[in-house]
């Protein structure tokens, strides 16, 4: 009974890939194609959609619910100042030479 079992499991295990595998076949015939009035109607809902769109005006306002609450962008940083190699070299302030 134990073997029987066994198998059963390994031919499930072995069967699940086999099954995922498959093609999805559909048994059912499509529905009834539209008829012409059906097809105009769609035609006219699809126009006056369309027309209605063009109608919304564009929205120009910001979408920041925090907009209110930062302070001003932050400025741009000052030029770099020149390196030390390119600068003139600096005067040491004392009397006694190295």
């Amino acid at each position: 009974m134990k073997l029987f079992r066994m198998a059963a499991v390994l031919l499930a295990v072995l069967a699940g890939p086999a099954y995922a595998q498959m093609p999805n076949l559909n048994l059912l015939q499509d529905g009834p194609s539209k008829t012409p009035e059906e097809k105009a109607a769609e035609a006219e809902r699809d126009r006056a959609y369309k027309e209605t769109l063009k109608k919304i005006p564009d929205s120009k306002a910001s979408n920041d619910p925090w907009g209110g609450m930062r302070t001003d962008p932050p400025k741009p940083s000052a030029a770099p100042k020149a390196s030390a190699a390119t600068s003139a070299p600096k005067k040491k302030s004392g009397a006694t030479p190295n």
